[in-house]
């Protein structure tokens, strides 16, 4: 950044943007980018710094700092102890040698344990305390599991900015200097509910709870740790509360692999059949899908089923990650499925079964084929697909 982004009086943007970031956690795609929000608050008194940057974004964050005419800063706010948020507090805390961090009990051993950050340089805070920079006040707000367990957000009260880390955020990159703000909600639809699906969707339940932390705060600007700015915080809290809901769409998800066509044709004709029945269908070929997309549609399909061969005596291993990411993140689909091909026996149902299970929706009775199909597994396809469509129908999606 090579200018001082105000946001307010007396409130600046000092984020770093990433766009070249391809993968987060080296298992998250990220095909917009990303950024590491940070703020600068200076009240009358003293001065806050709101999160940081990743450690290998912490020059261009000190330099943000430098163009903002930063001298001092008394607190370092840390929201969030993964380190794209404060992988910068340790070199911060040698620049700044008054500054602290004030954060909560839990980000506090994170912090120490992660950065080795020393804890007599920590104030702890506690749930709905404010602190006084002068004429601007910080009051702190936990909102634990969006999406780590000490997590907590921050409302700046005279200028009416909400900073809530990563809750309501995205995995999008802009650039600052040609504006903070989200200008058109269309655009930022999909990346952030990508960024709901891939991080938020497993912790619905205590989302909601959340939500609710911030349903009755005035808020002017809506200012997240990574992604854009949003003028109000409507748009973003109505997603996140379509999102969150237990609502389910009229859709299936398919998640197959086929290693020599005979899942593949199993597939192809079992989408056909469902699209007969009314049923919309977001398929996706586990060779090359994109987890996000799928993740993505998890959200509100009422219904997913997972297509593998036997591979020695069990699933394919990348409908075996399918399954694992069916249970990790939770979704609210009511039905399971599985569908797949063998040749001369093995375990993979019921090894998927076995892993799909914690979820806690409905498994309906799977469909496997000796080698290739012929008539009498396509006449189980129809019948598979009839009997999720009557779940559908009962659902009232239908």
């Amino acid at each position: 950044m090579e200018k001082t982004i105000k946001i307010k009086e007396n409130v600046f943007y000092v984020g770093v943007n990433d766009p070249q970031r391809r993968l987060f956690d080296e298992l998250i795609p990220l095909p917009d980018g990303t950024t590491y929000n940070a703020y600068i608050v200076k009240g009358s008194k003293k001065t806050a710094l709101i999160d940081t940057a990743d450690p290998p974004k912490s020059d261009v964050l000190l330099s943000n700092l430098k163009n903002a005419g930063v001298a001092k800063i008394d607190y370092i706010i840390s929201h969030h102890g993964e380190q794209d948020h404060s992988g910068s507090i340790p070199v911060l805390l040698s620049l700044y040698p008054d500054s602290r961090v004030l954060t909560n009990d839990k980000c506090k051993a994170e912090l120490i344990d992660m950065l080795c950050i020393d804890e007599d340089r920590v104030t702890v805070i506690k749930d709905g305390e404010e602190v006084s920079l002068g004429d601007k006040t910080l009051r702190f707000i936990f909102t634990p599991w969006v999406h780590w367990p000490e997590t907590f957000i921050t409302y700046l009260p005279e200028d009416k900015i909400l900073f809530t880390c990563d809750f309501l955020g995205s995995h999008f990159a802009f650039d600052a200097g040609k504006g903070l703000f989200v200008e058109n909600n269309e655009d930022i639809y999909l990346p952030a509910k990508r960024y709901y699906a891939e991080i938020m969707s497993p912790f619905r339940t205590v989302i909601r709870k959340n939500l609710g932390k911030i349903k009755d705060i005035e808020v002017d600007i809506l200012a997240p740790s990574h992604g854009p700015l949003y003028r109000g915080k409507d748009f973003i809290e109505s997603c996140y509360n379509d999102w969150s809901s237990d609502a389910v769409k009229n859709k299936l998800l398919l998640a197959y692999v086929s290693m020599h066509g005979s899942t593949g044709a199993i597939a192809r004709y079992f989408i056909e059949a469902l699209k007969k029945r009314g049923i919309e269908v977001a398929a996706f070929d586990l060779a090359d899908a994109d987890v996000g997309e799928l993740a993505m549609e998890l959200i509100e399909s009422a219904t997913a089923v997972i297509g593998s061969p036997t591979v020695l005596a069990g699933p394919h291993p990348k409908a075996v990650y399918a399954a694992y990411l069916v249970k990790a993140l939770r979704p609210k689909t009511r039905y399971l499925s599985v569908i797949g091909s063998y040749s001369w026996g093995g375990k993979m149902v019921e090894q998927l079964v076995e892993m799909l299970g914690t979820v806690g929706a409905e498994i309906i009775e799977p469909v496997m084929v000796k080698g290739y199909p012929v008539q009498e597994d396509f006449s189980a396809l129809d019948d598979l697909a009839e009997k999720i469509k009557l779940k559908h129908q009962n659902l009232g999606l239908l």
